[in-house]
């Protein structure tokens, strides 16, 4: 049975379930904060690369829950694109500037959280409400602009925080760009062009 929509077009089952998903996103993050076997468990299977090309791709149903102004689906998103990093089995063999970079990560999460390292995180959350706004006031530039800066902010964190273990991220960071862009680009002018006849 159908909710009744609200003034905005969003039905009562979609907020809800949006508000569902918002919740279990924030129960992954607190198990990672605060069970390090859970942590531990997490990461391991996080050395498997696919979880590397998966997290960028996330992004495209994201930013087309964003142009359909859905919120369920840019919330089942968020929680899917969270815990993709534990999605694949371990791999039998991993590249050791994988297990580096991924060394630098967990340090820097379990490691005294300043103001500093606050702000700095704080650009995650911040960017992807960006994106979601862009797409949401249907705006293809902002929109890829936002994409751009999330990928490269991404680049340069790495690199400054892991050296050469950080350039590991290079190739599903900017393939996963690329793919991204012509994606929502397509989608995006097929969309309009559907809209205008």
């Amino acid at each position: 049975m159908e909710f009744l929509k609200n003034k905005s077009g969003i039905s009562k089952q979609n907020k809800m379930i949006a508000i569902g998903f918002g919740l279990l996103s924030l129960v992954f993050i607190i198990l990672m904060a605060s069970s390090k076997s859970f942590f531990d468990w997490t990461f391991l299977r996080h050395q498997n690369v696919l979880s590397w090309w998966l997290r960028p791709l996330s992004l495209i149903p994201f930013c087309y829950f964003a142009y359909k102004r859905n919120p369920m689906g840019i919330s089942v998103t968020i929680f899917l694109l969270l815990t993709s990093m534990a999605w694949f089995p371990v791999p039998s063999e991993v590249n050791e500037q994988v297990k580096g970079f991924l060394n630098v990560e967990k340090d820097y999460l379990t490691s005294t959280w300043t103001l500093g390292k606050i702000l700095v995180s704080s650009m995650v959350p911040l960017t992807m409400g960006f994106l979601c706004a862009a797409l949401w006031k249907r705006n293809l530039k902002w929109g890829i602009f936002v994409l751009v800066v999330i990928a490269f902010a991404k680049i340069l964190w790495s690199i400054t925080e892991a050296g050469n273990d950080g350039a590991s991220i290079l190739v599903p960071a900017i393939g996963g760009l690329v793919i991204c862009i012509a994606v929502v680009y397509y989608g995006f002018k097929r969309a309009e062009k559907r809209k205008a006849q």
